[in-house]
């Protein structure tokens, strides 16, 4: 997946603007036609942004109501997620959540959630009393009086998907530029209704644009001049638990949502460790990705509630993620006053869910719209499956080790991954630190990258040719290390007086 300049006559039927999980999604849908596709991301890989600090939680269908758009794609994007998980490789286990309520009032909620279940056909909801509650979650504060129970939903590495539906596309006929936001657009009337993209990287001319670019799909919008709405960045900070914590809860656990979030949760993700947040509040900042104390002790003191032997003590990472959350509080899907423009926009909660439906809403917009493509013949739905070494039997440890001596290197010693696994990570286009990290989980364990991270630049600017200084954290000046710059220090000899004061 190249990041060279475009040539000087690019020209496609459909750019994509934004790699995250709707705009991965998009481009997998495309590849399965004979449309000349092209995704633009301003960072140096898909799934940096609102991706990347995803809960990963595949919800259940349950949540939104089915009179909103939200409601409508979500349960039809949480049955397509089995498909794509098996075709692609990336993780995804449906291990059921529960809402639990916490005095007779809150009963109401978890009637109007299973209304919803009901109106769109989501199967297998429970409503669990007290007695079934200490039995499936022993863990679970004595104090909650009921719950829903959804068997459909499920965990997922967000950003491993958005990697894997991206390289699916690109094996498919899909091109991707990353570092390449973009910084104009002209509708050219005059030459077939077409759009200019201006980029850094030069310029290129497409049919349709896909303004898929999450917490920037107003700016994208305005520089078409269609802006009809804005974004505001609802800021989420969560924690990551250490290890030790594997199993304590076995399911999602949500409190009774609010009108503006789903509540703090408890998140088993996939890979074993808990997880636990978001916060919800707006900020005015779209870089802001600060965690705070005050998140922390909101955090805390709500999951503790929830689950009273979590603590703060043990957590190992923090972070904090951006909802794109437009001012209808809606996704906004549709096309624009210009001919060719079309937005995916306000893609907050539950948009990693949806994100397989939004691809084919996306698809049908465009066809509607005069897009006339075939269905290619040869589309390869499966892409060969990412090696993890953890979760291999011993004897296919060992097979595998004797066919590749790289396997057999142990590179992280908190989350067990060889250098093998980081060499074929970098193989499939990882280019960045995060982009090792995100794929392999190099860097995600109790040192945090204290162990791991020297020789992954090691490899990293062995793949790429460059030197050290040159290798990023996440693409951009993110620079880790700098070249050696040696320093004359002058150090004049310690006179008698500061001798004796030295030594008290």
């Amino acid at each position: 997946m190249p990041n060279d300049v475009f040539s000087q006559h690019a020209s496609y039927d459909v750019a994509i603007v934004g790699g995250g999980a709707a705009g991965c999604a998009i481009a997998r849908e495309l590849s399965r036609t004979t449309a000349t596709t092209i995704l633009l991301e301003r960072d140096i890989e898909v799934g940096f942004g609102t991706s990347k600090a995803n809960s990963g939680i595949i919800h259940g269908g349950h949540h939104s109501g089915p009179n909103t758009l939200k409601g409508q794609l979500e349960w039809e994007g949480n049955q397509l997620w089995d498909d794509l998980s098996r075709d692609l490789g990336f993780g995804f286990a449906r291990i059921g959540e529960l809402t639990v309520a916490f005095d007779t009032a809150q009963l109401e909620t978890l009637d109007r959630l299973e209304a919803n279940g009901h109106a769109k056909g989501v199967p297998g909801l429970e409503r669990w009393d007290r007695d079934r509650l200490r039995r499936e979650e022993p863990n679970l504060s004595p104090e909650a009086i009921a719950a829903v129970f959804a068997p459909t939903t499920g965990v997922v590495n967000p950003y491993e998907a958005c990697f894997l539906m991206l390289e699916s596309a690109c094996r498919n006929g899909v091109e991707f530029r990353g570092e390449s936001p973009v910084t104009g657009l002209e509708y050219l009337e005059s030459e077939g209704d077409r759009w200019l993209i201006s980029t850094p990287r030069g310029q290129l001319t497409a049919r349709f644009v896909i303004n898929a670019a999450g917490l920037y799909a107003d700016a994208i919008a305005d520089l078409a001049g269609v802006r009809t709405f804005t974004i505001r960045p609802r800021k989420g900070e969560e924690y990551l638990l250490d290890k030790r914590l594997n199993g304590y809860v076995s399911r999602v656990i949500f409190p009774c949502p609010t009108p503006v979030s789903k509540g703090i949760l408890v998140i088993p993700t996939y890979d074993g460790t808990l997880m636990v947040g978001p916060t919800a509040h707006f900020v005015e900042d779209k870089e802001d990705d600060t965690t705070s104390a005050d998140g922390a002790t909101q955090v805390f003191e709500s999951v503790t509630r929830l689950v009273p032997g979590i603590s703060a003590r043990d957590c190992i990472a923090e972070f904090a993620g951006l909802r794109a959350v437009a001012d209808t509080e809606d996704f906004i899907i549709g096309t624009t006053a210009k001919p060719g423009f079309i937005n995916v926009a306000g893609i907050q909660s539950p948009g990693l869910t949806a994100a397989p439906a939004i691809a084919r809403h996306v698809i049908d917009i465009l066809h509607n719209e005069g897009l006339t493509t075939d269905r290619r013949d040869d589309f390869e739905p499966t892409i060969p499956h990412p090696i993890h070494f953890i979760s291999l039997s011993t004897e296919e440890q060992i097979a595998l080790a004797d066919r590749d001596p790289s396997f057999a290197r142990m590179i992280c010693r908190c989350e067990l991954v060889t250098e093998g696994e980081i060499r074929e990570a970098l193989d499939r286009g990882a280019r960045c630190l995060d982009g090792l990290k995100f794929r392999t989980r190099a860097g995600m364990g109790r040192c945090q990258g204290g162990f791991c991270s020297g020789r992954c630049m090691e490899l990293i600017a062995e793949k790429y040719d460059i030197p050290i200084t040159e290798v990023t954290k996440r693409g951009g000046s993110s620079w880790i290390a700098c070249d050696r710059v040696d320093v004359a220090v002058d150090i004049a000899p310690a006179s008698p007086t500061d001798r004796n004061s030295q030594d008290g």
